[in-house]
C-alpha cells in the first residue's frame, strides 16, 4: 500500500459559488424586507429612517408612506358622505367603500413586486407628492 508522504500538504477545494437569487454585490440581504415594509403603511417609516444611504429603498419608502397616508383622507371623505347621503343613495356608495381597500391592496402588492424586481412603479399623484418630500 502506498502512503502519503508526511511532507505533502492538503489544500481543500474552493467553496462553491453563491446560489442565484441571492443579494447582488453591494446590496444588503435585508433589501427585500425593506421594500416590503415600504408599502405597509406606517411601517414604511422603518426603511425611511434606517436605510438613509440607499436611494432606491428611500424612493420606495416615500412612495409607500404617501400611498398609505393618501388612503386615510379618501376613507374619511367616503365615510362622511355615507353618513350624509339618504338611504337609497348609500347603496351606490357601498360598492365603492368595498372596492377601495381591495384596490389599495392590489396597488401595494404590485408596487412590492416591482420593487423586489428592482423596478419602480410610478403611481400618478402619489409619486409626484413623494418626490417633493
Amino acid at each position: 500500500m502506498s502512503e502519503i508522504p508526511p511532507s505533502t500538504s492538503y489544500t481543500p477545494p474552493p467553496p462553491p459559488p453563491a446560489p442565484p437569487g441571492g443579494p447582488a454585490p453591494g446590496q444588503n440581504s435585508d433589501r427585500g424586507l425593506m421594500i416590503v415594509l415600504s408599502y405597509l403603511g406606517l411601517l414604511s417609516l422603518i426603511p425611511l429612517l434606517t436605510k438613509k444611504d440607499d436611494a432606491d429603498i428611500q424612493w420606495h419608502a416615500k412612495n409607500g408612506l404617501v400611498l398609505g397616508l393618501a388612503y386615510i383622507p379618501i376613507w374619511i371623505v367616503l365615510f362622511v358622505v355615507g353618513i350624509i347621503l339618504p338611504g337609497p343613495l348609500k347603496l351606490i356608495l357601498l360598492p365603492v367603500q368595498c372596492i377601495l381597500p381591495i384596490l389599495w391592496l392590489v396597488v401595494d402588492i404590485m408596487a412590492m413586486v416591482k420593487g423586489l424586481n428592482q423596478q419602480r412603479m410610478r403611481i400618478p399623484l402619489v409619486t409626484d407628492l413623494a418626490e417633493k418630500m
